[in-house]
């Protein structure tokens, strides 16, 4: 109800700087200006003055602050009366879907457990694979999804969701179609000796370091390459056209269409399952109750 490029003044005038606002956005300082540019031409008006050292609010910008930190607590209590009305017929799961992390599993599992629950339905809602946008995304599991189906072993994730583990998948290789090594079957580490093989470098993922660590004691002849902390199609297109090799997993097999992706003796697997918020409502509690009773049955 309210826009983005409101939400985004009043934190800037909050943080007291571009660069400040953009990180506690999880957005680029660029888009922080473009939305604050919009914003002033929209308006008509000068809210705020930049300097090297912070911003600076006009008398017009503090009045504008002031009555849109009212409109924004309203318009969250309104929403939120609005959702009370509407829990009282029928309540929604919603559940996030994209290319990395599609919603399938989730939905073969409900097809098997919906008959318990006939007065949930299932609203699925799309997101972008954007590595600088991803943690904005899982920032808003509990708001605007309550479900996202992910292979997470990042400790950044997990600070921000919780994580109802469903399996594990086993790793692998993606190599181009024009790579040496695209047409066999099953790869050894010693299949990789010359080559480069991208990794998300060193720090949020504990199953990812362990995995460097062994390779790079006990098998040094692969270089590693450090890629962006979270997967995106930018990834998969790089390792396509730098002929580089990329560390994945099984379920991202038909990622690229000009990637072929190969089992390794990595005897490493990677956890994946249902992220929900840190807080859940008592409905979703529920749900994931009996959804954990049904997988154990």
């Amino acid at each position: 109800m309210i826009t983005n490029e409101l939400k985004t003044f009043i934190c800037i005038a909050d943080c007291g700087s571009f660069n400040k606002a953009a990180e506690k956005l999880y957005i680029s300082p660029t888009a922080v200006m473009k939305q604050m540019n919009f914003l002033e031409n929209r308006l008509g008006l000068t809210l705020m003055v930049r300097s090297s050292h912070g911003i600076r609010l006009t008398e017009c910008g503090k009045s504008v602050y002031k009555d849109a930190k009212f409109l924004i607590s309203y318009s969250e209590n309104a929403v939120e009366n609005a959702k009370k009305i509407a829990e009282t017929k029928e309540h929604i799961l919603r559940v996030g879907t994209s290319m990395l992390n599609p919603c399938k599993t989730f939905m073969d599992l409900w097809y098997k457990v919906s008959s318990r629950f006939p007065q949930y339905k299932i609203q699925i809602i799309p997101f972008e694979d954007d590595h600088h946008g991803i943690l904005s995304v899982i920032k808003q599991i509990g708001d605007k999804f309550d479900f996202i189906v992910g292979v997470c072993d990042s400790k950044t994730w997990l600070s921000r969701c919780n994580m109802m583990n469903l399996g594990y998948y086993k790793i692998c290789v993606s190599v181009p179609y024009h790579h040496r090594l695209s047409s066999k079957k099953h790869l050894k580490l010693t299949d990789l000796y010359g080559e480069t093989l991208m990794m998300v470098r060193r720090g949020d993922s504990i199953l990812n370091d362990m995995i460097r660590d062994d390779l790079e004691k006990n098998n040094p002849q692969i270089h590693i390459e450090d890629t962006e902390p979270f997967y995106d199609i930018d990834v998969f297109n790089h390792c396509n056209q730098s002929g580089n090799l990329l560390l994945n997993i099984e379920c991202w097999k038909d990622i690229h269409p000009a990637l072929v992706t190969i089992p390794i003796d990595i005897e490493y697997t990677i956890p994946y399952g249902l992220l929900y918020a840190l807080n859940p409502s008592k409905e979703i509690i529920v749900f994931l109750d009996a959804l954990e009773e049904f997988i154990k049955s």
